[in-house]
Protein backbone atom coordinates (compact mmCIF):
# COMPACT_ATOMS: atom_id res chain seq x y z
CA UNK A 1 0.00 0.00 0.00
CA UNK A 2 1.59 3.41 -1.09
CA UNK A 3 1.53 5.66 2.14
CA UNK A 4 -0.31 8.63 0.22
CA UNK A 5 -3.65 6.95 -0.15
CA UNK A 6 -6.00 7.08 2.86
CA UNK A 7 -7.83 4.03 4.32
CA UNK A 8 -11.64 5.16 4.96
CA UNK A 9 -14.04 3.34 7.09
CA UNK A 10 -17.49 5.20 4.98
CA UNK A 11 -18.21 6.27 1.55
CA UNK A 12 -19.07 10.19 2.26
CA UNK A 13 -19.45 11.54 -1.03
CA UNK A 14 -20.43 14.67 0.72
CA UNK A 15 -17.92 15.32 2.20
CA UNK A 16 -15.02 15.27 -0.97
CA UNK A 17 -13.86 18.44 -2.40
CA UNK A 18 -14.02 18.54 -6.44
CA UNK A 19 -11.64 16.88 -8.25
CA UNK A 20 -10.07 13.20 -8.26
CA UNK A 21 -9.88 10.88 -5.04
CA UNK A 22 -8.45 7.95 -4.19
CA UNK A 23 -8.48 5.77 -1.13
CA UNK A 24 -8.71 2.53 0.15
CA UNK A 25 -12.25 1.31 2.38
CA UNK A 26 -11.34 -1.24 4.97
CA UNK A 27 -13.97 -4.04 4.93
CA UNK A 28 -13.31 -6.99 6.86
CA UNK A 29 -10.09 -8.53 8.44
CA UNK A 30 -8.37 -11.56 7.73
CA UNK A 31 -7.34 -14.42 10.34
CA UNK A 32 -4.05 -12.60 11.50
CA UNK A 33 -6.49 -9.11 12.16
CA UNK A 34 -5.21 -7.42 8.86
CA UNK A 35 -7.48 -5.45 7.29
CA UNK A 36 -8.55 -5.92 3.78
CA UNK A 37 -9.35 -3.03 1.77
CA UNK A 38 -11.20 -2.16 -1.20
CA UNK A 39 -9.54 0.37 -3.66
CA UNK A 40 -12.14 3.56 -4.37
CA UNK A 41 -11.85 6.06 -7.17
CA UNK A 42 -14.01 9.18 -6.96
CA UNK A 43 -14.29 12.54 -9.34
CA UNK A 44 -16.54 14.69 -7.48
CA UNK A 45 -17.57 17.74 -9.65
CA UNK A 46 -17.88 21.06 -8.52
CA UNK A 47 -21.88 21.09 -9.92
CA UNK A 48 -24.84 18.99 -9.01
CA UNK A 49 -25.46 16.09 -10.72
CA UNK A 50 -26.31 11.92 -10.52
CA UNK A 51 -23.42 9.42 -8.59
CA UNK A 52 -22.82 7.01 -11.38
CA UNK A 53 -20.94 3.81 -10.00
CA UNK A 54 -18.49 1.54 -12.10
CA UNK A 55 -17.52 -1.85 -10.45
CA UNK A 56 -15.03 -4.39 -11.55
CA UNK A 57 -13.75 -8.06 -10.90
CA UNK A 58 -16.74 -9.09 -8.55
CA UNK A 59 -15.17 -12.25 -9.77
CA UNK A 60 -11.73 -12.71 -9.11
CA UNK A 61 -10.50 -13.75 -12.82
CA UNK A 62 -12.72 -11.19 -14.59
CA UNK A 63 -9.69 -8.44 -15.28
CA UNK A 64 -10.82 -6.21 -18.28
CA UNK A 65 -13.07 -4.20 -16.15
CA UNK A 66 -10.21 -3.43 -13.66
CA UNK A 67 -8.46 -1.78 -16.71
CA UNK A 68 -11.72 -0.01 -17.90
CA UNK A 69 -12.13 1.79 -14.61
CA UNK A 70 -8.17 2.67 -14.60
CA UNK A 71 -8.22 4.37 -18.10
CA UNK A 72 -11.45 5.75 -17.48
CA UNK A 73 -9.95 8.17 -14.49
CA UNK A 74 -7.05 8.59 -16.60
CA UNK A 75 -9.17 10.38 -19.16
CA UNK A 76 -11.41 12.44 -17.11
CA UNK A 77 -8.41 13.57 -14.58
CA UNK A 78 -9.44 17.40 -14.49
CA UNK A 79 -12.30 17.40 -16.14
CA UNK A 80 -14.91 18.85 -13.96
CA UNK A 81 -18.26 16.99 -14.35
CA UNK A 82 -21.73 17.51 -12.96
CA UNK A 83 -22.23 14.84 -10.30
CA UNK A 84 -19.90 12.13 -9.06
CA UNK A 85 -18.64 9.12 -10.81
CA UNK A 86 -17.36 5.97 -8.26
CA UNK A 87 -14.92 3.49 -9.78
CA UNK A 88 -15.00 0.37 -7.23
CA UNK A 89 -11.89 -1.37 -9.52
CA UNK A 90 -11.48 -4.52 -7.50
CA UNK A 91 -14.91 -5.91 -5.49
CA UNK A 92 -13.76 -9.19 -4.61
CA UNK A 93 -9.87 -8.28 -3.74
CA UNK A 94 -9.72 -11.95 -1.57
CA UNK A 95 -10.59 -13.93 -5.17
CA UNK A 96 -8.58 -11.54 -7.34
CA UNK A 97 -5.37 -12.08 -5.01
CA UNK A 98 -5.27 -15.46 -4.90
CA UNK A 99 -6.29 -15.59 -8.65
CA UNK A 100 -9.78 -17.21 -8.28
CA UNK A 101 -12.96 -16.29 -9.24
CA UNK A 102 -14.80 -17.24 -5.98
CA UNK A 103 -14.17 -15.51 -2.56
CA UNK A 104 -11.90 -17.14 -0.02
CA UNK A 105 -14.78 -19.17 1.32
CA UNK A 106 -15.06 -20.65 -2.41
CA UNK A 107 -18.80 -18.56 -2.51
CA UNK A 108 -19.79 -16.74 -5.41
CA UNK A 109 -20.44 -13.12 -4.09
CA UNK A 110 -22.32 -12.46 -7.03
CA UNK A 111 -25.32 -15.24 -6.49
CA UNK A 112 -25.47 -14.49 -2.31
CA UNK A 113 -25.95 -9.90 -2.69
CA UNK A 114 -26.81 -8.57 -0.86
CA UNK A 115 -25.03 -10.65 1.66
CA UNK A 116 -26.21 -10.56 5.10
CA UNK A 117 -24.77 -8.47 8.03
CA UNK A 118 -24.64 -11.32 10.88
CA UNK A 119 -23.85 -13.80 8.15
CA UNK A 120 -20.89 -16.09 7.27
CA UNK A 121 -17.34 -14.81 5.38
CA UNK A 122 -18.64 -13.93 2.07
CA UNK A 123 -22.07 -12.77 3.24
CA UNK A 124 -20.53 -10.46 5.57
CA UNK A 125 -18.27 -9.01 2.70
CA UNK A 126 -21.47 -8.95 0.38
CA UNK A 127 -23.42 -7.32 2.94
CA UNK A 128 -20.78 -4.76 3.17
CA UNK A 129 -20.11 -3.97 -0.24
CA UNK A 130 -23.54 -3.25 -1.04
CA UNK A 131 -24.18 -1.28 1.94
CA UNK A 132 -21.19 0.92 2.49
CA UNK A 133 -20.56 1.27 -1.00
CA UNK A 134 -23.13 0.92 -3.72
CA UNK A 135 -25.95 2.04 -1.78
CA UNK A 136 -24.25 5.55 -2.08
CA UNK A 137 -25.29 5.62 -6.06
CA UNK A 138 -27.75 5.89 -8.68
CA UNK A 139 -26.85 4.50 -11.45
CA UNK A 140 -24.27 1.57 -11.63
CA UNK A 141 -22.30 0.12 -14.65
CA UNK A 142 -21.08 -3.79 -13.03
CA UNK A 143 -18.42 -5.07 -15.64
CA UNK A 144 -17.99 -8.54 -15.73
CA UNK A 145 -15.95 -10.86 -18.18
CA UNK A 146 -16.52 -14.56 -19.09
CA UNK A 147 -15.21 -17.45 -16.64
CA UNK A 148 -12.90 -20.02 -16.86
CA UNK A 149 -12.58 -22.02 -20.15
CA UNK A 150 -15.26 -20.05 -22.31
CA UNK A 151 -15.33 -16.83 -24.50
CA UNK A 152 -17.74 -13.83 -24.41
CA UNK A 153 -19.45 -11.88 -27.06
CA UNK A 154 -19.75 -8.26 -25.47
CA UNK A 155 -23.20 -8.01 -24.29
CA UNK A 156 -25.32 -6.46 -21.98
CA UNK A 157 -27.35 -8.39 -18.97
CA UNK A 158 -30.27 -5.93 -18.51
CA UNK A 159 -33.77 -5.37 -17.40
CA UNK A 160 -35.74 -4.12 -20.89
CA UNK A 161 -39.24 -3.21 -19.29
CA UNK A 162 -37.35 -0.53 -17.17
CA UNK A 163 -36.75 2.00 -19.55
CA UNK A 164 -33.81 3.55 -17.57
CA UNK A 165 -31.61 0.28 -17.68
CA UNK A 166 -32.92 -0.38 -21.23
CA UNK A 167 -31.56 3.20 -22.45
CA UNK A 168 -28.23 2.39 -20.53
CA UNK A 169 -27.80 -0.83 -21.91
CA UNK A 170 -28.47 0.32 -25.65
CA UNK A 171 -25.80 3.17 -25.06
CA UNK A 172 -22.85 0.53 -24.53
CA UNK A 173 -22.80 -0.30 -28.00
CA UNK A 174 -22.73 -3.65 -27.36
CA UNK A 175 -22.95 -7.03 -29.43
CA UNK A 176 -25.76 -8.16 -27.86
CA UNK A 177 -28.14 -6.75 -25.49
CA UNK A 178 -29.93 -9.66 -22.90
CA UNK A 179 -33.55 -9.13 -21.57
CA UNK A 180 -32.52 -10.18 -18.25
CA UNK A 181 -34.39 -9.01 -14.95
CA UNK A 182 -31.16 -10.47 -12.72
CA UNK A 183 -33.03 -11.36 -9.74
CA UNK A 184 -30.65 -14.02 -8.67
CA UNK A 185 -28.45 -12.87 -5.91
CA UNK A 186 -26.66 -10.59 -8.10
CA UNK A 187 -25.11 -7.24 -7.65
CA UNK A 188 -27.29 -5.51 -10.31
CA UNK A 189 -30.12 -6.71 -8.37
CA UNK A 190 -29.20 -5.93 -5.18
CA UNK A 191 -28.52 -2.31 -6.24
CA UNK A 192 -31.95 -2.74 -8.07
CA UNK A 193 -33.35 -3.04 -4.89
CA UNK A 194 -32.19 -0.56 -3.51
CA UNK A 195 -33.88 2.00 -6.74
CA UNK A 196 -30.89 2.24 -8.55
CA UNK A 197 -30.75 1.52 -12.00
CA UNK A 198 -28.23 -1.09 -13.06
CA UNK A 199 -26.86 -2.78 -15.69
CA UNK A 200 -24.12 -5.63 -16.20
CA UNK A 201 -21.52 -5.46 -18.76
CA UNK A 202 -20.24 -8.37 -20.04
CA UNK A 203 -16.86 -7.16 -22.07
CA UNK A 204 -14.83 -10.12 -23.32
CA UNK A 205 -12.71 -12.83 -21.52
CA UNK A 206 -11.41 -13.88 -18.17
CA UNK A 207 -7.46 -13.59 -17.14
CA UNK A 208 -6.49 -10.96 -19.86
CA UNK A 209 -6.71 -7.16 -20.63
CA UNK A 210 -8.27 -7.30 -24.37
CA UNK A 211 -7.53 -3.39 -26.02
CA UNK A 212 -10.21 -3.23 -27.94
CA UNK A 213 -13.08 -4.67 -25.45
CA UNK A 214 -11.71 -2.09 -22.83
CA UNK A 215 -11.99 0.72 -26.02
CA UNK A 216 -15.53 -0.78 -26.45
CA UNK A 217 -16.46 -0.38 -22.54
CA UNK A 218 -14.86 3.26 -22.45
CA UNK A 219 -17.12 3.97 -25.31
CA UNK A 220 -20.40 2.59 -23.52
CA UNK A 221 -19.50 4.68 -20.05
CA UNK A 222 -18.36 8.02 -21.34
CA UNK A 223 -21.86 7.27 -23.65
CA UNK A 224 -23.66 7.29 -20.17
CA UNK A 225 -21.75 9.99 -18.90
CA UNK A 226 -23.35 12.36 -21.76
CA UNK A 227 -26.65 11.15 -21.81
CA UNK A 228 -26.51 11.73 -17.86
CA UNK A 229 -25.11 15.00 -18.31
CA UNK A 230 -22.21 14.59 -16.41
CA UNK A 231 -20.19 15.49 -19.51
CA UNK A 232 -20.74 18.30 -22.31
CA UNK A 233 -20.08 15.69 -25.36
CA UNK A 234 -21.48 13.87 -28.04
CA UNK A 235 -22.69 10.49 -27.87
CA UNK A 236 -21.00 7.64 -30.23
CA UNK A 237 -23.61 5.73 -32.18
CA UNK A 238 -23.08 2.27 -32.69
CA UNK A 239 -21.72 0.92 -36.01
CA UNK A 240 -23.63 -1.69 -36.79
CA UNK A 241 -27.36 -2.75 -35.31
CA UNK A 242 -27.30 -4.23 -32.02
CA UNK A 243 -28.70 -7.68 -31.38
CA UNK A 244 -31.46 -7.68 -28.81
CA UNK A 245 -32.41 -10.77 -27.21
CA UNK A 246 -35.28 -11.79 -25.18
CA UNK A 247 -34.16 -14.92 -23.47
CA UNK A 248 -30.93 -17.30 -23.86
CA UNK A 249 -29.91 -20.50 -22.84
CA UNK A 250 -26.75 -22.70 -22.26
CA UNK A 251 -26.90 -26.03 -24.25
CA UNK A 252 -24.69 -28.75 -21.74
CA UNK A 253 -23.25 -31.57 -23.12
CA UNK A 254 -24.80 -35.15 -21.98
CA UNK A 255 -21.66 -36.87 -22.57
CA UNK A 256 -17.85 -36.28 -21.72
CA UNK A 257 -14.88 -36.28 -23.99
CA UNK A 258 -12.99 -34.03 -26.65
CA UNK A 259 -15.44 -31.14 -27.33
CA UNK A 260 -15.23 -29.07 -30.41
CA UNK A 261 -17.52 -25.94 -30.79
CA UNK A 262 -18.18 -24.92 -34.62
CA UNK A 263 -19.38 -21.52 -34.03
CA UNK A 264 -17.65 -18.47 -33.14
CA UNK A 265 -19.49 -15.90 -30.48
CA UNK A 266 -22.00 -13.70 -32.36
CA UNK A 267 -23.02 -15.70 -34.92
CA UNK A 268 -25.99 -16.86 -35.75
CA UNK A 269 -27.19 -20.50 -36.20
CA UNK A 270 -29.99 -22.30 -37.43
CA UNK A 271 -32.44 -24.36 -35.84
CA UNK A 272 -30.44 -28.53 -37.02
CA UNK A 273 -27.35 -26.91 -37.82
CA UNK A 274 -24.68 -28.78 -36.31
CA UNK A 275 -22.62 -26.40 -33.58
CA UNK A 276 -20.54 -28.88 -31.63
CA UNK A 277 -18.77 -32.76 -31.60
CA UNK A 278 -17.30 -34.86 -28.50
CA UNK A 279 -14.96 -37.09 -29.44
CA UNK A 280 -13.45 -40.14 -27.13
CA UNK A 281 -9.74 -39.90 -26.50
CA UNK A 282 -8.96 -41.67 -29.89
CA UNK A 283 -10.43 -38.79 -31.99
CA UNK A 284 -13.50 -40.87 -32.79
CA UNK A 285 -16.62 -38.55 -33.14
CA UNK A 286 -19.60 -40.28 -30.42
CA UNK A 287 -21.92 -37.44 -30.26
CA UNK A 288 -22.83 -34.36 -32.56
CA UNK A 289 -24.61 -31.31 -31.25
CA UNK A 290 -27.29 -29.27 -33.42
CA UNK A 291 -29.20 -26.25 -32.24
CA UNK A 292 -32.51 -26.35 -30.69
CA UNK A 293 -34.01 -23.57 -32.44
CA UNK A 294 -32.53 -20.31 -34.76
CA UNK A 295 -30.24 -17.90 -32.41
CA UNK A 296 -27.18 -15.86 -31.95
CA UNK A 297 -24.05 -17.40 -30.11
CA UNK A 298 -23.48 -14.99 -26.82
CA UNK A 299 -20.80 -17.18 -25.86
CA UNK A 300 -19.16 -20.69 -25.92
CA UNK A 301 -16.67 -22.64 -24.34
CA UNK A 302 -12.93 -22.57 -25.32
CA UNK A 303 -11.65 -25.46 -23.20
CA UNK A 304 -11.21 -28.91 -25.06
CA UNK A 305 -11.71 -31.62 -22.64
CA UNK A 306 -15.46 -31.15 -21.56
CA UNK A 307 -17.16 -34.01 -18.86
CA UNK A 308 -20.59 -34.79 -18.32
CA UNK A 309 -22.81 -31.46 -17.90
CA UNK A 310 -19.79 -29.40 -19.50
CA UNK A 311 -21.29 -26.22 -21.01
CA UNK A 312 -20.89 -26.02 -24.86
CA UNK A 313 -22.86 -22.94 -26.12
CA UNK A 314 -24.69 -19.78 -25.00
CA UNK A 315 -27.44 -19.19 -27.42
CA UNK A 316 -29.51 -16.19 -27.55
CA UNK A 317 -33.20 -16.20 -28.13
CA UNK A 318 -34.10 -13.07 -30.97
Amino acid sequence: MTNDVQVRHELDLDSLSPGIHKFYMDIIANGIAQDIHVPIMVLKGSKPGPVLGVTAAVHGNELNGLKIIQKLFKEVDGMDIAGTLVGVPVVNVPALLNHERYFSDNEDINRIMPGREDGNQSQVYAYRIVNRIIANMEFLLDLHTASFGRVNSYYIRANMRSKMSKKLAQLQNADIILNNEGGDGTLRAAATDLGIHAITLEVGDPNKFQKGMIRSGLEGIFNVMSFLKMIDDEITVPKEEVVTCQKSYWIYADRGGVLEVYPDVTDMVKQGEEIAVIRNVFGEKIKSYVAPEDGIVIGKSTHPIGQTGSRILHLGII
